[in-house]
């Protein structure tokens, strides 16, 4: 499993490859430093030019019925193993 660290600069060159940078992007400090299996990834904040270019790169990915179960396949995984 990779550490949140790990997740978060995936997260990080994800956004970069699409042109958007969320410059507080970090692990929750909080969580982070607690003994919580899975540590929250804060997003911050940003400014309205970097929200509308997010807003509209994820109006541009397909979402179709395939998609949607996926995502919810994996979010019940997730509470699962918590």
């Amino acid at each position: 499993m990779r550490t949140t660290e790990d997740i978060v600069e995936a997260l990080r060159a994800a956004l970069k490859g699409v042109g958007v940078v969320l410059p507080s992007l970090r692990v929750d400090p909080v969580t982070g430093a607690s003994d919580e299996p899975f540590a929250l990834v804060d997003l911050g904040r940003c400014n309205v030019r970097t929200a509308e270019h997010l807003t509209d790169i994820l109006r541009m990915v397909p979402s179709n019925d395939a998609l949607l179960a996926r995502v919810r396949t994996m979010n019940r995984e997730r509470e699962r193993l918590r």
